[in-house]
């Protein structure tokens, strides 16, 4: 069942610079939007910058 909520989402762990983590907890706390989906547009942007297709997901 827990899988099921995860149909389209990964949890991956990682450690990131304290100054970034707290400016993305100030951000997030700001503008009521959850860390999960800033990071989301943060990653799209990154990947626009270096010109890299985003993959799509295989549906099982």
């Amino acid at each position: 069942m827990a899988n099921n909520l995860y149909k389209t989402r990964k949890q991956y762990t990682m450690t990131v610079d304290t100054k970034l983590f707290d400016t993305l907890n100030e951000l997030s706390r700001q503008t009521r939007i959850p860390k999960s989906k800033l990071v989301d547009e943060a990653l799209e942007l990154l990947f626009e910058k270096h010109q890299i297709e985003i993959l799509v997901q295989n549906e099982e």
